[in-house]
């Protein structure tokens, strides 16, 4: 690869990773905007949420185009190749963020014609964390962080256990008043759609660690930095 040719691909990385930072700006906004629509009962901010998918949808269409480019006119190789495939991937999951944020504004508007239940508090730390792990994933792949990868990864147990008391807590509700069963049905889809988009966190953080250290943190706990079970089965 000539000189010229090189800073050529380079210069185009870069713009990539511009490209996925816009994007993630777009996720992130969307699903801030989807989450105060819910805590607000607002429709009118939920239905902004559904029109504005479109946007995320292109950008993701955009990136991979000039992802499927680079792999094929430059035909990079180590590193360079981890971050072509990781975009590729990043977007993927940041369309899936947009769409999940489409299903939680979309439960607000049925929650609107529901009979009123409060999101509980803990569904309230469910959304600030789904968005922080986000925000600090991407921005470690941006840095090329792998230890921030991680530590994105290990937060996903605690949304994990949210999501459980969010059930708990909505059944127990269902069951001492049957006119909220509507209403819980859907918050307990909100619930389930942030803690999928905090999944979709720990997906990025995972591929920052393949992006730096080329190997594969997928369903390794040890490797991730969490305690190995070792208890008997």
């Amino acid at each position: 690869m000539s000189l010229d040719v090189h800073r050529h691909f380079h210069d185009e990385l870069s713009h990539l990773k511009v490209r996925l930072l816009t994007m993630s700006g777009e996720a992130e906004a969307a699903l801030g905007l989807a989450v105060d629509a819910l805590l607000e009962r607002d429709a009118d901010r939920a239905a902004e949420v559904i029109a504005n998918d479109r946007a995320i949808d292109d950008m993701e269409m955009e990136i991979e185009e000039r992802c499927i480019n680079l792999l094929a006119l430059q035909q990079p190789m180590a590193r360079d190749l981890r971050m072509l495939t990781s975009a590729l991937k990043i977007a993927n999951d940041l369309e899936r963020v947009g769409d999940h944020a489409v299903n939680i504004a979309q439960s607000t508007q049925r929650l609107a014609q529901a009979r009123a239940i409060a999101p509980e508090p803990e569904l309230v730390e469910m959304a600030r964390l789904a968005r922080e792990m986000l925000s600090d994933a991407l921005e470690a792949f941006i840095r090329g962080d792998a230890a921030a990868g991680r530590e994105v990864c290990l937060r996903d147990d605690k949304v994990d256990a949210l999501h459980d008391s969010v059930f708990r807590i909505l059944l127990t509700h269902m069951m001492e008043d049957p006119h909220t069963i509507g209403a819980g049905m859907e918050l307990f889809l909100v619930s389930r759609n942030l803690e999928r988009v905090a999944d979709l966190a720990t997906n990025i953080g995972e591929d920052v660690v393949f992006l730096v250290e080329g190997k594969s943190i997928k369903h390794h706990a040890e490797d991730r930095g969490e305690p190995r079970d070792t208890g008997a089965r």
